[in-house]
């Protein structure tokens, strides 16, 4: 698509090549070891192990990568943490409408078995899916991303509910299949910014918003079905607009017992905050998941910003979003899966970086000392990579790489002395009391 379409992408650059961690996968695991961490989280492309998306073509040179990555990360001991899918689904398949299809369930349940089967007694953390809202909204709903579909209000519900389905239905085959023998645990990575009221009378507006990101996704998983206010608005304005069913499509009893309860643990990937205002009800006549939400979302000027406009640094966002999970959906143990900042300037003293990884961290301890149970916590990233939207323009890493040096070195950033005192101290501040 970055070929087809490259003017999706800020610098209309591809992802080809990129950080090239397919031939310096081992460089990649000893710049892990350098830094200290005790775990990696990498996800595996769907297309590279069944290239037409079926187990009617599989390919060995795919999965000889990902077992010597997994072999090598224990070899270094570091424990994989594995994602099934990352957004990278076969042509073939999106070629037969993707995750608006509703085979895509059988055909994620073949794929992700193999995978267990594969790779499973190497991997003790599993994720099924990476950001379903990303997946539907920017692929199904809005086309910012792939397959860049605009169907708002209708494709991108279809797909959520697929996705969720394919979730839930991988989870079983893992429950009953292979954790007897594996002994893992799996769960789906799920993604949301904080949404703070603009003012006290905004809070309703403020928790409609945060169970349409967050909450469509989590509160199938863990009850069974959409969350109440989502299925309220939805109906309503569908039958403004004169469709004679809600856009939402239900779930079934069946399905709605095979949702509830398909985690092993709460995740969370995080980067920033929005305030929320209460508006008018949104006219009616284009459907639209935003337009269903019903609110207006601004940010504050005097915030912090990183490398995009939206990006802005609010480390009390965190900690509000962390206890909300637990006063929302109850005290289970939370992974944060994803959380750092990006800039535009890839410079190696990224000092705005440290101090962003200290105030979120500080934040995410205090939430430990409030006794919510996180278990795990994930910094974005390692090293420089290709991002969506933004190709190479923003810059991610720990190690810094340039992306026009065929050799892709990885050169340390002062982020990654900062981890790795955090790692060996557990201590935020660069003098620690002992």
């Amino acid at each position: 698509m970055t070929h087809t379409r490259p003017e999706m992408i800020i610098d209309r650059s591809n992802g080809d090549v990129a950080s090239d961690s397919y031939h310096k996968y081992k460089h990649d695991v000893a710049i892990m070891k350098k830094v200290g961490v005790h775990f990696y989280r990498f996800s595996i492309a769907w297309s590279r192990i069944l290239p037409d998306g079926t187990l009617a073509n599989i390919n060995q040179k795919g999965i000889d990568y990902y077992m010597n990555l997994l072999q090598e990360l224990h070899r270094n001991g570091i424990e994989p943490m594995v994602t099934i899918y990352h957004w990278d689904l076969p042509t073939a398949l999106q070629n037969q409408g993707g995750w608006m299809n509703n085979n895509i369930v059988g055909w994620f349940t073949d794929y992700a078995r193999l995978c267990f089967q594969l790779f499973g007694p190497l991997v003790k953390h599993w994720a099924t899916i990476n950001e379903p809202k990303q997946i539907c909204h920017a692929g199904y709903g809005i086309g910012i991303g792939a397959p860049g579909i605009t169907s708002g209000g209708l494709g991108e519900y279809l797909c959520a509910k697929y996705v969720l389905l394919a979730h839930a239905s991988a989870y079983h085959v893992y429950d009953k299949e292979f954790r007897p023998s594996q002994q893992g645990k799996i769960t789906i990575v799920l993604d949301s910014d904080w949404y703070e009221p603009g003012t006290p009378a905004d809070e309703a507006a403020a928790e409609v918003r945060r169970q349409f990101v967050y909450g469509m996704y989590a509160n199938p998983i863990i009850y069974g079905n959409w969350p109440q206010v989502m299925i309220d608005r939805v109906a309503i304005r569908s039958q403004l607009e004169h469709f004679n069913r809600s856009r939402l499509p239900d779930f079934s009893p069946y399905q709605q017992r095979l949702l509830k309860g398909t985690f092993d643990y709460l995740s969370i990937n995080h980067y920033t905050t929005y305030m929320v205002s209460a508006i008018p009800e949104p006219p009616v006549g284009h459907a639209s998941w935003d337009l269903d939400a019903g609110v207006r979302l601004w940010q504050k000027p005097e915030w912090e910003t990183a490398a995009i406009d939206w990006f802005k640094v609010v480390p009390w966002g965190f900690h509000k979003l962390l206890r909300w999970m637990r006063t929302t959906y109850g005290d289970h143990e939370i992974y944060v899966t994803e959380n750092g900042v990006s800039d535009r300037t890839g410079e190696l003293d990224d000092f705005d970086r440290i101090s962003y990884y200290r105030r979120y961290m500080s934040h995410m301890l205090d939430c430990i000392n409030e006794g919510i149970r996180i278990i795990g916590y994930t910094a974005w990233s390692i090293i420089d990579n290709y991002e969506w939207n933004m190709g190479y323009v923003a810059h991610s890493g720990m190690y810094y790489i340039n992306m026009t040096d065929p050799a892709r070195r990885r050169i340390p950033r002062k982020s990654s002395y900062y981890y790795n005192h955090i790692i060996k101290t557990r201590c935020l501040l660069s003098q620690c009391d002992d």
